[in-house]
């Protein structure tokens, strides 16, 4: 006897049976989620921001036209000018667009950035994508993690960037001396960029480690600290590249970037390692000189854990202050009134080493490292995404003053160089490097260098502090300056900000 076939349904069944499917799901979702979203919208007086208007129909489906625009962008050099004039030339504060199927509300209303940062903290996390980005290289640690993982993070990092930590200039000085060192005495040009970020690896490694790369001082450099300098600055390279591309490059086999993290890992696992050698055999002096990893050794002994935090930090203070004196340095090698009155400044210590105290007394390099922190924040963008559903108290509306819906899922994103470049709290020249509109300006959230609320940059006033004393120093050196490059400063983007020109002087003794 034959068996009987069933036939396989047809098309048209296929077909209703995923409507039916997907009519039940809408409607449990209206009669539940949205439910509840209407009454949030309702209740807060909810109205939707300005919808950026996409060119074509890719546009409109992927946001391929703004990502077209910022890859352009970013290879002039000019991404961030680039958003600022696409994204709020209109005279927008917040708006609404897409990327890859990803709802991003992008914003540079001072209330918006404080509600994120700030008083609604809890409702936003730094999204599945830094993690997945920066894990592999840096691990969990303060910067790319949220809750109780980033309390405990915070809770062993913060400790160490007490005052007596960042009043200690002698550290600063051995490594500045050897910046000075490199620089030509016969008025031939130098790329201060690549020096200063020589130095703050230098520095930002002893302070860590205990042992500096040492890339500054010929004959006391390894070759392993300098394995460990490449394949860092790759790293910190690629990093930033797979932000801008969504993470899509990790489908691209890459040996050299397995490569790569295997240097950066082994060479902090050796200093660890040692360190725990010697904390064990108690061969660490009472009188030795602050060290950031012998302070969390008396917290964690745990190796991973240990590595991702020095490693976080690292990233930290080595690019924003390598960028803050790049980009600074670049406006002095432009500016001669500026440059003359910084001298005049430094010129009144009479010659001595400044110290912490005496460094907070001088206000016009103080002026002119904050305009430096507005006009070029070394962190110039960044973004938050929402864990459950909330409102931000601008936005909305024809006239952007209504309240603003976010669901659980979409990206907030915030332009502090956009935020910087408001001419309605920084005046008519808002574009102009001008440091003395800080002898009256007392900015609130719409002065964001080092970010803001509970995730306030940890390390702010270290970096300033090492930017202030190199930048005594130099000048004290070397009181004459002159540009030895006509091109205009343009953005290099990586994690964080610096020149894309470097910054290339001759600097003269006299």
């Amino acid at each position: 006897m034959a068996a009987l076939s069933v036939p396989s349904p047809s098309l048209p069944l296929t077909l209703l049976a995923l409507v039916i499917v997907f009519s039940c799901y809408r409607i449990f979702f209206e009669l539940t989620t949205g439910a509840r979203r209407r009454q949030i919208i309702r209740e807060n007086g909810c109205q939707p921001p300005y919808y950026y208007p996409h060119k074509g129909i890719m546009g409109k489906l992927y946001g391929l036209d703004v990502i077209r625009e910022m890859v352009k962008a970013g290879k002039e050099g000019r991404m961030n000018e680039s958003n600022r004039l696409r994204n709020w030339s209109k005279g927008h504060k917040t708006l609404h667009f897409s990327v890859a199927r990803r709802h991003i509300i992008s914003t540079i209303e001072p209330e918006n950035v404080k509600t994120i940062l700030a008083t609604k903290f809890q409702d936003f996390s730094l999204g599945k994508g830094r993690q997945e980005i920066m894990g592999p290289i840096f691990g969990h640690g303060i910067f790319t993690q949220d809750g109780k993982g980033w309390e405990r993070s915070r809770a062993l990092v913060r400790p160490n960037f007490v005052r007596q930590q960042v009043a200690d200039l002698d550290m600063f000085e051995s490594h500045v001396g050897h910046l000075i060192d490199s620089i030509p005495r016969d008025g031939s040009a130098v790329d201060l960029q690549d020096l200063f970020f020589g130095l703050t690896m230098d520095s930002a490694t002893e302070f860590l480690f205990g042992t500096s790369t040492n890339t500054l001082a010929p004959g006391l450099e390894t070759k392993s600290a300098n394995d460990f300098v490449k394949a860092f600055v790759y790293m910190g390279e690629s990093v930033g590249t797979s932000f801008r591309n969504g993470g899509l490059d990790k489908w691209i086999p890459n040996p050299t970037w397995h490569k790569m993290v295997k240097k950066v890992h082994g060479f902090a696992d050796e200093v660890i390692q040692k360190a725990i050698e010697e904390v064990d055999s108690g061969k660490v002096s009472d009188n030795k000189r602050y060290v950031f990893l012998y302070t969390l050794l008396e917290q964690t002994r745990d190796p991973y854990t240990l590595r991702s935090e020095l490693l976080n930090i690292l990233l930290a203070g080595r690019d924003t202050t390598a960028g803050l004196l790049t980009n600074t340095w670049h406006v002095l090698s432009k500016r001669p009134d500026i440059w003359s009155k910084l001298v005049a400044e430094v010129n009144g210590l009479g010659g001595s080493r400044p110290d912490y105290n005496s460094i907070k007394d001088m206000k016009y390099l103080k002026w002119v490292l904050n305009e430096s922190l507005r006009l070029m924040p070394v962190v110039p963008g960044n973004s938050r995404e929402a864990i459950r559903d909330t409102v931000l108290p601008l936005g909305g509306g024809p006239d952007g003053k209504a309240p603003v819906f976010v669901p659980k899922g979409w990206t907030v994103g915030y332009s502090p160089w956009s935020m910087h470049r408001r001419e309605d709290f920084y005046g008519a020249d808002a574009l102009e490097f001008r440091p003395e509109r800080w002898e009256h300006l007392r900015p609130g959230w719409e002065y964001l260098p080092f970010n803001g609320g509970p995730r306030i940059c940890v390390g702010q006033q270290y970096a300033l502090m090492e930017a202030s004393y190199a930048t005594i120093r130099l000048i004290q050196t070397f009181p004459r300056l002159e540009s030895r490059d006509e091109r205009e400063w343009r953005e290099w983007l990586t994690i964080t900000l610096a020149s894309g020109v470097g910054c290339k002087v001759a600097l003269f003794e006299k």
